[in-house]
């Protein structure tokens, strides 16, 4: 009878530490209870040691640190109607522990999805030379949108990142051509600007040249010096009249 008591004792002992141990919950610092009673919500407790009621009472453990969401690569059509595959990451985080529980079955699941269609929708909006040159522009509209529709479930949405934008092999080749294009006509302009100003500066020369006819002599005894330099065996240059005149004159006087 005796040994039937103390097994007794120890029963209801094991009984009563099953039930202390099942009624302590530890949170840490990053974590949160959403506690219910009898299935209606009660409160949001944490961090630390929160004491439940088992059996009366249930608690959904939250994580409220940032979570980075991997969104696959979607087929988006943009604006100029180019198809590409773009991905992107999410980074989200939980602000409300008690929405996060009770408005939507999995927030990262929703999440992900409502990322997929935010990328296609607000990237359709744009052309393609804008999804290559202005990603931080668009990582922050879709941020935006993104947070907008994710704030009913507690979510808060900080960073949108668009990772990759993949294009189809007819369109790189495509973009290589337009950028050799734009690189031709860029140097030809160039070309055209430098012909131009040479030209206004050739003009300003002549004008001061034709002012002083001497110069002009001297600019002609400069050229016949440079072209002497060089190892020529036979030089053909053009004799000015203005030198010849005076001499032809000389030798015959009775020319007019």
């Amino acid at each position: 009878m005796a040994a039937v008591f103390s097994w007794f004792w120890v029963i209801v002992l094991l009984l009563i530490l099953g039930f202390l141990s099942s009624s302590f919950r530890i949170f840490r610092e990053y974590e949160r209870g959403v506690i219910f009673n009898l299935g209606r919500f009660w409160q949001v407790k944490g961090p630390g040691l929160v004491l439940i009621v088992p059996g009366v009472q249930q608690v959904v453990r939250v994580d409220l640190r940032t979570v980075v969401l991997e969104v696959p690569a979607q087929d988006v059509i943009s604006r100029d109607n180019v198809s590409v595959k773009v991905n992107a990451v999410v980074y989200l985080r939980v602000v409300d522990a008690e929405k996060a529980v009770i408005e939507v079955v999995d927030y990262l699941d929703a999440t992900s999805q409502l990322a997929q269609t935010m990328l296609r929708s607000v990237l359709g909006k744009h052309q393609l030379d804008e999804m290559l040159a202005e990603r931080e522009t668009l990582n922050l509209d879709i941020q935006q949108a993104l947070d907008a529709q994710t704030a009913s479930w507690g979510i808060k949405v900080s960073n949108v990142e668009i990772k990759q934008v993949d294009l189809t092999e007819s369109m790189i080749r495509a973009i290589a051509r337009q950028a050799e294009a734009e690189r031709e006509r860029r140097a030809k302009v160039i070309h055209a600007e430098g012909e131009f100003q040479a030209s206004e500066k050739l003009l300003q020369a002549a004008k001061v040249l034709a002012q002083e006819p001497q110069a002009i002599l001297l600019r002609y005894l400069e050229t016949l010096t440079v072209i002497g330099a060089d190892k020529n065996t036979t030089v053909v240059f053009p004799l000015p009249m203005d030198l010849v005149a005076p001499l032809l004159k000389k030798l015959n006087p009775a020319a007019p």
